[in-house]
């Protein structure tokens, strides 16, 4: 599999988009005035401690206080992909751990684990780790950890012997999938490179003040390249010359053989069109997806989950209903699955696919999904599609959606997608002039709307604002304002030039 990493810088952001075999797979995107906060460390207080919530707030000194679990409390399992060496790990210590009593005013050492969002505050654990390039150093606890998918036992048991041999007590590693065919001295540098880290954070804590960042992690295109730079990368190219620099240095330091990798773009055409990333990146802002059959998905995202529904469309099957049904299944579960990855869509995940009766072609249609869904590094839970052909699962948040990187929440629809009609927009006006010719009797008003409203009105509605005026008694001037929206009007008093709509609190849509 072709695999490569393409970086653009802008004055407002970067962005980096994956690629696997041509195909667009992840994107990435860090605006200039919003670093990342995952992997920061804090020194922060505890601010109140919430029993009922089973969490504890603390103030770190970002704009809303970090959320802080209890389970979070010294709670490994949130370091995805490990499994701990029981010979090594002390677990009756994590346990004991997790039954700390917190207390107000309590000074406390976390990292964030989630983006903060909407109006929550970034999630927090006790738990701190320092991702190295092969390693994870997990300070404060005794264990070895090793990933997954280091399959070879020998291999696994070498590995084992080396980090238990260097670690220091109270400090524990886990060692990443990359670290595996690596020499002794390679893990060693990277061990003490850790190590050295984890020393200064300390001396930096104690001059601080809480609250206070003791550590910050790599921004989005480095720490991005630290977790993905893997053998089956071909090349990295980079239209920034800072960054380029940059990860050219870094690159140098922890993995010199793979430098010849990395290849800055000089092109005028910009990296994203050249390689029609753009585009892909265009079509991720919308809620339909169309597959090559001819069916589509709808792709809603809301505040508390995301929903998917699988149509049809213009698929026009040769077979029995169940077998067409089975086919268009088949082919959105792998798009759904490549969907979710894209637009880092995270929580409650419920799909709607077209509805099936043979049990063996729902079960094929839910393995599919979790064999498409190992391509993916965050963590999923998948449940078997119900009887009313719903499949629900949760895929594991930690930063902004796509969505919510790049757009902002309309401020006409705010959010709901759609803005009143033209004919409500009439009936909101005749139910404002009812009220304000109760409390006054101004015999002119002038109406301000929407061009495309007003050119309705007039031509289109004469009979209707005739009526309008004749039953409220009063002559209406329709003029055109640009700087108002579609579902919007104003009332001026023609003798003072003011605004009067907010007077009844009629006139916009709350």
């Amino acid at each position: 599999m072709k695999k490569e990493i393409y970086i653009n810088e802008s004055m407002g952001e970067t962005r980096i988009a994956i690629l696997e075999d041509d195909r667009l797979v992840e994107v990435y995107v860090e605006k200039q005035d919003q670093q990342r906060m995952v992997g920061n460390i804090y020194k922060g207080a505890v601010e109140n401690v919430i029993p009922g919530m089973q969490a504890a707030f603390v103030d770190i000194g970002y704009s809303i206080n970090a959320f802080l679990p209890f389970s979070e409390i010294q709670n490994s399992s949130f370091l995805p992909d490990v499994v701990l060496d029981k010979k090594t790990s002390d677990k009756q210590e994590v346990d004991n751990n997790r039954n700390v009593e917190l207390s107000s005013g309590q000074d406390i050492f976390v990292q964030v684990i989630k983006e903060p969002f909407a109006s929550k505050g970034p999630r927090v654990t006790t738990e701190i780790s320092l991702p190295g390039r092969f390693l994870v150093l997990v300070p404060g606890v005794n264990y070895v950890g090793l990933s997954k998918k280091i399959w070879d036992k020998y291999e696994r048991r070498r590995l084992k012997k080396l980090c238990s041999k260097m670690r220091e007590k109270k400090v524990g590693l886990v060692v990443r999938t990359i670290a595996e065919g690596k020499s002794d001295d390679i893990l060693k540098n990277d061990y003490d490179m850790l190590i050295s880290h984890w020393k200064k954070l300390e001396e930096k804590s104690k001059k601080s003040k809480t609250p206070a960042l003791v550590y910050e992690d790599l921004e989005t295109a480095s720490s991005v390249i630290r977790d993905l730079l893997t053998s089956d990368v071909d090349k990295i190219i980079i239209d920034s010359k800072k960054i380029f620099r940059r990860l050219q240095n870094y690159i140098e330091d922890v993995t010199p053989n793979m430098g010849n990798r990395l290849q800055r773009y000089k092109l005028k055409i910009p990296i994203f069109e050249s390689m029609g990333i753009e585009d892909e990146i265009a079509k991720l802002m919308r809620p339909k997806v169309w597959l090559k059959s001819g069916a589509y998905l709808i792709i809603e995202k809301t505040e508390a989950m995301v929903v998917v529904d699988v149509n049809s469309g213009r698929f026009v099957g040769k077979k029995l209903h169940e077998q067409n049904s089975f086919k268009i299944n088949l082919e959105a579960a792998r798009e759904i699955a490549r969907q979710l990855r894209l637009r880092d869509l995270s929580g409650l995940i419920v799909i709607d696919f077209i509805d099936m009766v043979k049990e063996d072609n729902k079960r094929k249609i839910y393995n599919e999904m979790r064999k498409e869904l190992k391509k993916d590094r965050a963590k999923v839970a998948v449940s078997p599609i119900s009887d009313f052909g719903i499949l629900e699962m949760t895929r594991q948040r930690i930063r902004l959606s796509l969505l919510d990187s790049m757009s902002e929440v309309c401020p006409t629809c705010f959010g709901s997608g759609r803005i009143i009609s033209k004919d409500t927009l009439i009936t909101r006006i005749d139910h404002w002039l009812r009220r304000y010719k109760i409390q006054k009797n101004d015999l002119r008003l002038r109406l301000q709307l929407h061009p495309e409203n007003a050119d309705y009105i007039l031509n289109e509605k004469k009979t209707v604002l005739r009526g309008l005026m004749w039953k409220h008694f009063t002559k209406l001037k329709i003029e055109e304002n640009t700087e108002i929206t579609r579902d919007e009007f104003r009332f001026i008093h023609p003798k003072t030039n003011v605004d009067i709509t907010e007077e009844l609190e009629l006139g916009k849509n709350k």
